[in-house]
């Protein structure tokens, strides 16, 4: 761009700001006026003859496409490509270091007119170059001595903090995902030489540098970490012994014997079931860091002490815990509380309770983007979609066993009519009611029946956790009833839709568990043999891999679980798909063989995104809320530069919104430099700057928030290609071929 020295203090006062950074400007020679403006600055002004023509955002120009590659055929803009031409003989190479406005503007457009704004498949954008070169995690499924790792941390840290504050009393320190946490309770404590009660402690940072230094020398002693096993009464002698009123109710709780204890040399010891590592000093001291100090209720229930809960994470070495941090930081910029106000989304309304999502405007037209397209692709897989009740008569609950198994998580029963009513907390119990409500036939099966069902669960506020975990939610749930043969291809089928959704919202890297027979379960051996192997052939038959978690199925069933790995390589559980002998068997569910006997049909329990509140945080986290064009709320915003355009961008917003899309048009009460900050704030793909010019010529130039300018284009030609991109879910990637305007 090009400038006038002089002009600029004396004609134009928008660009006062430059006037006083005469350093950032620099003279196209020695012997010329002109000055070469940075290309970050908007404006632009050039004399021709004894006239100063501006080009500025902030400006009154006629034509918003002044700022985007535009055609030039006037002869103010053949004016301005003779000057900038003129300039750029005063100073070689001037063309290919800076932007001369009008230069080459014709090329400009020919070379944009003839390609097409968006591609023609589903692509990404590449990833930055430090996130694909970021260092694969490994996690506690796939390395067992990271495992170890970091169950002998905990012990360490519990021993340090032991240590450090005598009067600590011990409860659980679990491995987590990222690392460990330790629940401490801390009891008031009498000064001996005043008499004076000392109230508990409460954790600090400080604190917790000491107690990582303690830890750290714990490390340096390599104590031998040793496995005993003793009866349960010497257990309890010896928890009696140190006074640990914790541990005895932990005591309490195992069911097995013999009772087994690790120690760390001689000096600390703790109820325990392994596995850990053969000494203290295998622990990496740089690889280990105290994070935060949370509360927590013993045992989960507020009517009991309140604890004192450390978190840490753990690492095989530095870089992995390097590698870690950097991912919570980006964690952190991508929270989905913070973004959901930011862009107005969803908000919790505490006035209302805890846990209760109420969808703002923008958030509830992303979440029906979503429903749609998951009806929509039930419908053509061949399922039903059904609505069941919010309530039911608790007696349902108590055919199902949900509430003798599930009653913690249930809210409490109201009266209706001197009966018992139960919110629901699943949607299965309805499903089977449905099937019994008439005779099946073998020939009628499969039954396919999905429904977006709002239940209702009971969680503890210290649990609640913005969309991740709430008390309302919606379940995508579905259950197939099929006959046992037809059982590994309706698990190939879920598992190609599953993919099919999912791939849809960008995850396509997922991990995959089977989950067999517990030591407690429903069902005979030869039914559990025969769901187990049809789950395993329909992982085999697609060729994806697995782990096998022998043991952890739920009592009912077998089932395959699907975790989604997210744009910073974290890992949710969304998708699970359940087999269920005992459902069937409680509603007395029955379809007519082929031989006219009597028959239990196999039940399959199926969710993809597991519930909508969480999957659309866990969605909005991982594209940091830039959401792609088929989901974003508004789509295209319209800014007009003066009033006089104003009912021409109504009239183009309410065509393309006739068309499905979502167009707004700004109300114009900012600064033009400040209603194109806010649609970029607001993640808007899509915006165009209307001027007279535009108005003239049927045209809106055009820019993506991802790809920048992109030029001018007939009304007609960008809504058709803006509503391709909405159907196919195609992002704007790059350019392509949308056909040149005639002159």
């Amino acid at each position: 761009k090009l400038i006038r020295a002089g002009a600029v203090k004396r004609r134009c006062r928008f660009l006062l700001p430059l006037a006083h950074e005469r350093s950032r400007l620099r003279p196209v020679s020695t012997n010329t006026n002109f000055y070469i403006i940075p290309s970050t600055y908007n404006p632009a002004v050039m004399k021709l003859g004894g006239s100063i023509v501006m080009a500025s955002f902030l400006s009154t120009c006629r034509s918003a496409s002044a700022f985007l590659p535009s055609a030039r055929t006037t002869l103010s803009s053949r004016r301005l490509a003779t000057v900038g031409q003129i300039a750029a003989s005063h100073h070689d190479g001037l063309q290919r270091s800076s932007s001369i406005i009008g230069l080459s503007a014709s090329n400009a457009l020919r070379t944009q007119q003839t390609s097409r704004l968006f591609s023609t498949a589903v692509t990404k954008e590449a990833a930055p170059a430090q996130e694909q070169e970021e260092e694969e995690l490994p996690t506690n499924e796939n390395d067992i001595d990271l495992l170890k790792l970091r169950h002998t941390s905990a012990h360490v840290m519990a021993m340090a903090v032991q240590q450090t504050f005598p009067e600590a009393q011990v409860t659980i320190g679990p491995w987590i995902d990222n690392g460990f946490y330790y629940d401490f309770y801390f009891p008031e404590t009498t000064d001996e030489e005043t008499g004076e009660t000392i109230p508990s402690r409460k954790l600090s940072d400080s604190d917790l540098k000491r107690i990582k230094k303690a830890m750290d020398k714990i490390i340096s002693k390599n104590y031998p970490i040793l496995r005993s096993e003793v009866t349960r009464e010497e257990a309890k002698k010896r928890i009696e012994e140190i006074g640990e009123p914790f541990k005895l109710e932990i005591l309490d709780s195992i069911k097995t014997e013999p009772i087994t204890i690790y120690s760390i040399g001689d000096e600390w010891w703790d109820l325990c079931a392994g596995p850990h590592v053969e000494s203290t000093g295998q622990l990496p001291k740089k690889a280990i860091a105290l994070q935060s100090v949370a509360g927590a209720y013993w045992r989960g229930d507020e009517k009991r002490e309140m604890l004192q809960r450390i978190y840490a994470t753990a690492w095989k070495d530095p870089k992995q815990l390097k590698a870690y941090k950097k991912r919570m930081e980006e964690a952190k910029k991508r929270d989905h509380r913070m973004l959901g106000k930011k862009l107005d989304l969803f908000s919790i309304q505490e006035d209302a309770g805890g846990g209760l999502v109420f969808w703002h405007p923008k958030g509830s037209t992303v979440r029906r983007k979503i429903e749609d397209f998951w009806k929509e692709q039930h419908l053509e897989q061949d399922y039903d979609i059904v609505y069941t009740p919010h309530i039911a008569n608790l007696d349902l609950w108590k055919t199902s066993g949900h509430f003798d198994f599930y009653a913690e998580g249930m809210f409490d029963q109201m009266d209706v009519e001197n009966e018992v009513y139960q919110i629901k907390p699943m949607n299965c119990p309805f499903h089977c009611l449905m099937f019994k409500d008439d005779i099946r036939s073998y020939r009628d099966l499969p039954f396919r029946w999905a429904e977006l069902g709002t239940v209702y669960r009971y969680e503890r506020s210290g649990t609640l956790h913005g969309l991740m975990r709430v008390r309302g939610f919606t379940q995508d749930d579905a259950h197939v009833f099929c006959l046992p043969e037809q059982l590994q291809d309706e698990i190939v089928d879920v598992l190609k839709l599953t993919k099919s959704i999912l791939s849809r919202f960008g995850f396509d890297k997922y991990e995959l568990m089977i989950s067999t027979r517990p030591e407690k379960s429903v069902g005979s051996d030869q039914i559990w043999t025969d769901a187990t192997a049809a789950l395993k052939g329909a992982l085999d038959e697609l060729g994806w891999e697995y782990g096998v978690d022998e043991g952890g199925g739920a009592f009912y069933g077998p089932k395959i679980d699907l975790k989604i790995k997210d744009a910073i390589g974290r890992t949710w559980q969304c998708s699970t798909v359940q087999c269920d002998f005992n459902l069937p068997d409680r509603f007395d569910l029955e379809y007519v063989s082929a031989e006219g006997t009597r028959e239990r049909p196999i039940m399959v329990h199926r969710a993809i995104f597991g519930s909508i509140e969480r999957f659309f945080g866990i969605l909005i986290e991982n594209c940091a809320g830039d959401l792609p064009f088929w989901l974003a709320p508004t789509q295209m915003k319209l800014l007009p530069v003066t009033d006089a355009v104003y009912d021409y961008c109504k009239e183009v917003a309410k065509k393309a919104n006739r068309m499905g899309l979502r167009v707004e048009v700004d109300r114009g009460n900012e600064r033009l430099a400040k209603q194109i900050r806010n649609a970029e704030q607001s993640r808007i793909p899509v915006m165009s700057v209307v001027g007279m010019k535009e108005l003239e010529e049927g045209t809106l130039a055009v820019r993506s928030r991802k790809l920048g300018d992109l030029g001018s284009f007939a009304v007609d030609d960008l809504l058709a290609e803006l509503k391709q991109c909405d159907t196919d879910a195609v992002e704007m990637t790059k350019m392509g071929a949308v056909p040149e305007k005639e002159e």
